[in-house]
């Protein structure tokens, strides 16, 4: 849902389609990083460290992440984990709405 919101946002051009990029982008590294780490629980080899995924989070995978969190049941139970993950979600939402009236509109 949230890639469809800024998708349109795209199309009704509230930001620049860059916007829309970058979540997919880091939505996908996120998603990729918990199933990683998901495998790696399973089978018993390196984990992907928490403050790794917090960070791809932050960092506009936020979206990835949750979907990841859902399809691989990872993380869910967690409490400190998922405080961290929903604090991660409001700032970067926050930044993006601070950001939102300094992006360039689309032509």
């Amino acid at each position: 849902m949230a890639l469809l919101a800024l998708a349109a946002g795209s199309l009704l051009q509230a930001w620049p389609p860059a916007v829309t990029v970058a979540y997919a982008a880091m939505g996908l590294a996120s998603f990729l990083a918990y199933r990683h780490d998901k495998r790696a629980a399973a089978s018993g080899r390196q984990r992907t460290p928490e403050s790794t995924l917090h960070l791809l989070d932050l960092c506009c995978g936020w979206p990835g992440g949750l979907l990841a969190q859902q399809r691989y049941r990872h993380k869910t139970r967690k409490l400190r984990f998922q405080c961290v993950f929903w604090l991660t979600l409001l700032l970067n939402c926050a930044a993006l709405l601070w950001l939102l009236p300094a992006l360039p509109s689309p032509p």
